[in-house]
């Protein structure tokens, strides 16, 4: 009996071993099966390591701006979709880490636990992937960038559809210029693969001066009715905060439209260190933000160590903050819907080989909306961005449109050798039929008033010929 008994035991201890050993297995598998998958040496999904698989990808429209054909990733027709396109659709050899291609591979080649490359194998590629970009504005924000590295993104504020992102520089995906990129010494390919709305991080300048604005609303709304004089420069603590110009007296309404350095500087020292940085941290600064699976670099606001001195540069958008184009995006766009934050997305739908749909980036409905801003704050701060406009950069710029904005001319460190300026634009229309945002960053370009602000004319002149009718 004894003898049957350790027998037992064992079996009993194998049986166990098997179980655990089993149990491991298959949780290695469920967790690391899509990556083993997606290894470049699958020759189902990947040929010379680059992505043979994939399904369509097409524009809001259907344009095809990516396709398999004979087992290999073709592109749009047109050179100039290709290259404004590029960084949004990506490579099929994943040097564009935000890329469609690289961060929604797995959907996009079919593969699943249950079927794993089935799918691929009947029938000869992967799910089809529709975007919610326009492929012509696309085009028409990069013609517009002209020389200047820089991005623009533009979205609907009410719905969330990404329908421009443009980075540059870019190049042709049908005709990659390899040796050019691996040799440059002129500087031209610098961030080549680097996705500039999603991944680039900008010092704002000026355009910060709109949620000081806010912060001071929320903190120190007298500020708000106070009249103010600037000599040129707000001394502060044996510094001063140089000014663009002598501006004499004015309101706070008059110093966003002038943009004043002197008035916000003031104004930034004493909503204070805590006031502004619950307002930023809000805002969704020193957090991290996903669009979909793409990750976004994350907006930086610190006073852990600012002087008052320092606190007033912070508040006219120097010091040492850095914002994300989308993030920014997303916090006008909260203004432009009355508080209301809605995300961007870019995913419209993933469909199966049947059609089906079995992913989408849009925003879920009866979902509880998150509100950045309270409304009363949110109309002033459209009203403020509005008067600049039609007081200082003139509504000729954008005809027809009702168009609310800031620029910014963003001073980068000595650091950076001595380079220009960061031009930045931010805005939105307030047109009913027509709920859209823009930002504009001309990397090292100049002058806000001078460089971005005639590419934000032109591209929200072609969003109106899309979509206005």
């Amino acid at each position: 009996m004894k003898s049957i008994s350790r027998r037992a035991l064992m079996l009993y201890a194998l049986v166990a071993v098997f179980l655990v050993g089993s149990g491991i297995l298959f949780g290695t598998l469920y967790v690391n099966a899509d990556k083993w998958a997606m290894r470049r040496e699958n020759r189902h999904v990947f040929s010379g390591g680059a992505l043979i698989a994939a399904g369509t990808i097409t524009d809001e429209r259907g344009e095809v701006l990516a396709e398999t054909k004979d087992g290999k990733r073709v592109y749009n027709d047109s050179k100039k979709v290709r290259t404004a396109t590029l960084h949004v659709v990506g490579d099929a050899g994943g040097y564009i880490a935000t890329g469609v291609q690289s961060t929604y591979k797995d959907a996009l080649t079919g593969y699943s636990f249950a079927n794993g490359v089935y799918d691929i194998k009947k029938y000869g590629k992967g799910n089809d992937m529709a975007l919610t970009i326009n492929a012509d504005l696309c085009v028409a924000a990069y013609d517009a960038l002209g020389q200047n590295k820089g991005t623009v993104g533009v979205y609907n504020y009410k719905t969330g559809q990404l329908v421009c992102v443009a980075s540059k520089p870019a190049f042709d995906i049908a005709n990659k210029p390899t040796q050019s990129i691996q040799n440059d010494t002129t500087g031209a390919y610098d961030g080549v693969y680097l996705n500039r709305f999603f991944s680039g991080l900008y010092t704002p300048g000026s355009t910060f001066k709109v949620l000081t604005s806010a912060a001071a609303m929320e903190h120190k709304p007298s500020l708000l009715q106070e009249d103010y004089t600037c000599t040129g420069e707000n001394p502060i603590d044996g510094g001063s905060v140089k000014c663009n110009a002598k501006h004499g007296k004015l309101n706070f309404e008059k110093a966003l439209n002038v943009s004043c350095n002197s008035v916000f500087s003031k104004v930034t020292v004493e909503v204070g260190k805590e006031g502004m940085s619950e307002t930023m941290n809000r805002l969704g600064f020193n957090t991290s933000m996903d669009i979909g699976s793409i990750h976004l670099a994350k907006s930086r606001f610190s006073l852990e160590n600012a002087s008052d001195l320092d606190l007033g540069w912070a508040g006219i958008g120097q010091y040492t903050t850095l914002v994300n184009p989308c993030h920014m995006l997303t916090i006008i766009g909260s203004i432009a819907n009355n508080g209301q934050k809605t995300m961007p997305y870019l995913v419209e739908s993933i469909r199966s080989q049947s059609g089906r749909e079995i992913y989408s980036d849009r925003p879920k409905e009866n979902a509880e909306p998150e509100a950045l801003f309270t409304p009363e704050v949110a109309k002033e701060l459209q009203k403020m961005m509005r008067s600049t406009v039609k007081n200082k950069y003139g509504d000729s710029k954008f005809p027809k449109l009702e168009m609310c904005g800031k620029t910014g001319t963003a001073e980068v460190s000595s650091e950076n050798g001595g380079k220009k300026p960061h031009a930045w634009f931010v805005g939105f229309s307030e047109r009913e039929d027509f709920p859209y945002a823009i930002v504009v960053v001309a990397e090292n370009g100049g002058s806000g008033g001078s460089v971005a602000l005639p590419i934000a004319s032109k591209v929200m002149k072609k969003a109106a010929d899309l979509y206005l009718k």
